[in-house]
């Protein structure tokens, strides 16, 4: 029998994250498992270079808007009975969520991916494909209702 104990959601506040949020918060109840809530706080100057001549907030902000953001992920109403843990970190996505699945023995991780088209994958790479492949334990991977995976022949 699958024992499910600790479940991992990371969450950069995406369509695609809250559609592995459902999941995520129906297996919890299913397993009466701790659900973990993850943001990685990416600095806005890796990605957009332009940013390093402009005064940008103050990382408190960041924080304040990622604490706040975890703490109202979950509908009230869908929180009862959860035993919920809310974390963030900043650093790179790939890495944190890694680096906290192991940290804190989770026992699976359910990421929404953003179902980019091939040629787009190729370019921007992939945080879900990342952690499935490098994860300490099996990923579940949801993608939001609507969108598709355009095959190459067709992008």
């Amino acid at each position: 029998m699958i024992e499910i104990n600790k479940i991992l959601i990371p969450t950069d506040f995406s369509e695609p994250s809250q559609a592995a949020t459902q999941y995520a918060v129906e297996l919890a109840r299913k397993f009466d498992a701790q659900l973990h809530l993850l943001n990685v706080i990416e600095d806005p100057v890796v990605y957009m270079p332009m940013f390093e001549s402009y005064a940008l907030p103050p990382k408190e902000d960041f924080e304040n808007f990622s604490k706040t953001r975890l703490e109202n992920w979950i509908l009230d109403e869908d929180k009862e009975g959860l035993d919920l843990v809310t974390h963030w970190v900043h650093g790179n996505p790939f890495v944190d969520i890694l680096k906290y699945a192991k940290k804190e023995d989770i026992d699976v991780i359910v990421v929404g991916t953003h179902g980019r088209s091939f040629t787009a994958h190729l370019l921007l790479g992939s945080v879900a494909e990342k952690v499935v492949r490098k994860a300490p334990c099996p990923v579940l991977t949801v993608r939001p209702k609507g969108h598709q995976f355009i095959h190459p022949a067709q992008d």
